[in-house]
This record gives C-alpha cells, sequence and structure tokens, in this order.
C-alpha cells in the first residue's frame, strides 16, 4: 500500500471544505477541494483522486446522485459525509455504491481512521493459493476482484460487496453472524448492530441471486447471520 493518496474534499460549506482538508492533509495526504457537483467533476478530469469524502447535501446535484454517477464508471473510495443523522439516507448511500459514511459532527480521528480503513483496504490484494472460484455459475476472481455471471456478464463490485463476497466464499455452509462477517473484512469501524451487513447482503444478493427475494445462494439464518449455500469449486 502506497503512503501517500489524493483525497478530494467536496463540501459547499467552506469551514467544513477547510477542516476536511486539513484533518487529512495532517494525515499525510495530498488534498484537493471541490464545493459541489460541476467543480468534482472538473477536478476529477484534471487530477483523479483514490478517494473522494463527498457531503450528501449539496446544491444542485446532491451527495447521493453524485454517487450513483461516480459508482457508474469508476472504483474510487467513496466516504459519505453527512449531517443527517436518519439511518435512510445511510443505508441509501451504501445501497447506491458509497464506501463508508461519517456523521457531522465527526471525530477527527474516527474520520482519518475510516479513511485509513478504506485505502488500506484499496491497497491490498488477495494473496490465496486458489484465487478463482465458481459458485452456482458464477465466477469469482478474489485476485482481480472480478465477478463474471453465468452469461459472461462483469458484475461490478464496490470495494465492501467484495470484502463481504469473498468472507462468504472462503466459509461455505456455515451461520456467519454480522460481527463475524464484520471481523472477516477489514472494516471494523462500521457497528455490528446497525443495517450495514444487511445492506450489503441485499446488494449481493441482487446482483447474483436468480430470484433476490427468494435466496438460494446467502441464505439467511434467522436469529443468528447469514450462510452461502453454494457449492464452491476452486481453480
Amino acid at each position: 500500500m502506497k503512503s501517500i493518496y489524493h483525497v478530494l474534499v467536496v463540501d459547499d460549506d467552506a469551514v467544513t471544505r477547510a477542516k476536511l482538508a486539513g484533518y487529512v492533509e495532517a494525515a499525510g495526504h495530498r488534498v484537493s477541494e471541490a464545493e459541489d457537483g460541476p467543480s468534482m467533476r472538473a477536478s476529477l478530469a484534471n487530477d483523479p483522486a483514490e478517494l473522494i469524502l463527498l457531503d450528501i447535501n449539496l446544491p444542485g446535484d446532491d451527495g447521493l446522485d453524485l454517487t450513483r454517477e461516480l459508482r457508474n464508471g469508476s472504483d474510487i473510495g467513496i466516504i459519505l459525509v453527512t449531517g443527517r443523522t436518519d439511518e435512510v439516507d445511510r443505508i441509501v448511500g451504501l445501497e447506491i455504491g458509497a464506501d463508508d459514511y461519517v456523521t457531522k459532527p465527526f471525530n477527527p480521528r474516527e474520520l482519518l481512521a475510516r479513511i485509513k480503513s478504506l485505502l488500506r483496504r484499496m491497497g491490498s490484494g488477495s494473496v490465496v493459493d486458489r484465487p478463482v472460484k465458481r459458485f452456482a455459475g458464477w465466477t469469482f476472481d478474489t485476485r482481480t476482484r472480478k465477478l463474471i455471471s453465468p452469461d459472461g456478464i462483469h458484475e461490478r463490485l464496490t470495494r465492501a460487496e467484495f470484502e463481504i463476497l469473498n468472507a462468504f466464499v472462503e466459509h461455505p455452509n456455515i451461520i456467519l453472524t454480522r460481527d463475524r462477517l464484520l471481523n472477516l473484512s477489514t472494516h471494523r469501524s462500521w457497528d455490528p448492530g446497525d443495517r450495514t451487513i444487511d445492506v450489503l447482503v441485499r446488494r449481493l444478493r441482487r446482483k447474483i441471486e436468480p430470484d433476490p427475494k427468494i435466496p438460494e445462494i446467502i441464505v439467511t439464518a434467522h436469529g443468528e447471520g447469514y450462510v452461502f449455500a453454494a457449492d464452491i469449486v476452486e481453480r
């Protein structure tokens, strides 16, 4: 993992933007700033970033709209920074592809811990003897993070989705609690009591299940967690 990353801070409030930029710069990273969607796009076009701190409440296209836009064609790390305390906003953000979220007013140490955690995930690779795993017609390359459908269609995975799916395929046919799934990922800053794992499981089901409403691959163990019920073939 490299030590210096380019982080783009997008917030329409100049004071908040300056504070965020200052925290990230103090951690040793290079920082750019933008106040809205157009300036964000211009900044990324001129100087691509590895990670973006994105405020939800922006004028024009809000942070959720911009997250959808970014995730459609990019693997950039996205941390939503929001003053909204409604859990629905956080869940929607994760549903559409954000990697993490921080709620204002934020603790600088927590913010930097989440940035460090996401950058670590972005810089780490899977080192396994048999990186390619097949299940239910799907091909999952844990080294390149590619997920290919039985029809040969590439499904894009966010980093969080990749880590949870990887945890499942490494531990098939056993019950994995939400806490265990967090421990098997590198994102331990999430609270196992919130709905983050459920959101990620729901997103994975929409991608790999023939009928997400009647899951056959990632099965719910009521009151306990989830079971990856498909047979795994490694090569």
